[in-house]
């Protein structure tokens, strides 16, 4: 069987202009992508000098990988720990209170396997308030993950969470219920 690489084409995906994405390559390399920058002030200002919408209280730790920030929208009070990936080829909207652990991927992206052209499908993540992405967790695109959910460590969300539930494994399954108490 001989495969034609040259049928792939998905020039129809155009983020934006070829300065504008080379601009932020290297931003995203020296600011955000880079153990050693703790500068969390500077680079809210540059999430927002590219597009993103950054609320208050925000914090995002070293090695952090950010694809599009024009594509992002932050809430207040958003916790973003190291390694996280947040792949965003179309909009990720995340929404107050929200703690992305270390190592959790965002991933808008996908490609159609069952085509010669390994067409490319997208598809926007939505963290309402109150979710935890667990350490090394993976949501996939067109995912919501609803009020106060939790998606355990190292677990892959391929559909979308119901709200205060708590989902575990791969596939993520809803396990149990959250339960917000009051001290």
């Amino acid at each position: 069987m001989t495969t034609d690489f040259n049928k792939y084409n998905n020039s129809w995906y155009q983020p934006s202009g070829t300065l504008k994405r080379g601009l932020w390559f290297l931003v995203n390399v020296f600011f955000f992508n880079n153990g050693l920058a703790g500068f969390n002030k500077l680079k809210l200002l540059l999430l927002k000098a590219f597009g993103a919408s950054v609320g208050t209280g925000v914090v995002i730790k070293p090695s952090v990988n950010i694809k599009y920030p024009w594509f992002l929208t932050i809430g207040n009070n958003v916790w973003i720990g190291e390694a996280v990936w947040i792949d965003n080829l179309t909009h990720v909207i995340i929404g107050n209170n929200v703690c992305l652990s270390q190592g959790a991927m965002l991933l808008t992206g996908n490609h159609n396997y069952s085509k010669q052209s390994f067409d490319l499908i997208i598809g926007e993540i939505k963290l309402e308030d109150g979710v935890w992405i667990g350490a090394k967790a993976i949501v996939c695109p067109g995912i919501t993950c609803y009020s106060h959910s939790v998606l355990a460590a190292a677990s892959v969300a391929n559909k979308s969470l119901e709200a205060y539930s708590i989902y575990q494994g791969n596939p993520a399954v809803k396990v149990r219920v959250r339960k917000i108490g009051h001290l």
